[in-house]
């Protein structure tokens, strides 16, 4: 059960990863009307660098699951470090995307905390 709850987080990671850089991306750049292209290039690098760490997370756990074994100290705290810092995305975007009208953008911090709680109950169960 452990693993499921690991791969399933981690799935789930990853898919929101890449629909955040593929998906949206182009409208929510445009979205910001007439911007200096210096703006417009910060904005679509953090929202890029957003997608990739997402799914840099989700291969991590994937990672460690497949070639360690899950319940060995290494990969708790891996599984615990990821589920820490989807706890801190989850809090920024709780109180700046999640504040738009872009849907999203407002799941966002749901998506998170999901994939979070599954990578730590996976390490207490």
């Amino acid at each position: 059960m452990n693993e499921i709850m690991l791969y399933a987080g981690a799935a789930v990671v990853i898919i929101w990863g890449i629909a955040h850089i593929v998906i949206p991306t182009r409208s929510i750049v445009d979205g910001f009307g007439p911007i200096s292209a210096d703006n417009r290039r910060t904005l679509l690098m953090e929202w890029l660098m957003e997608g990739v760490l997402l799914i840099f997370i989700g291969t991590l756990v994937i990672l460690m699951t497949t070639l360690t074994h899950p319940e060995g100290q290494a990969a708790v705290i891996v599984y615990r470090a990821c589920s820490a810092v989807l706890v801190v995305m989850a809090g920024i975007s709780l109180f700046t995307g999640a504040r738009t009208t872009i849907l999203p953008m407002r799941l966002c911090p749901l998506i998170f905390l999901a994939a979070a709680a599954l990578f730590l109950l996976a390490t207490v169960i």
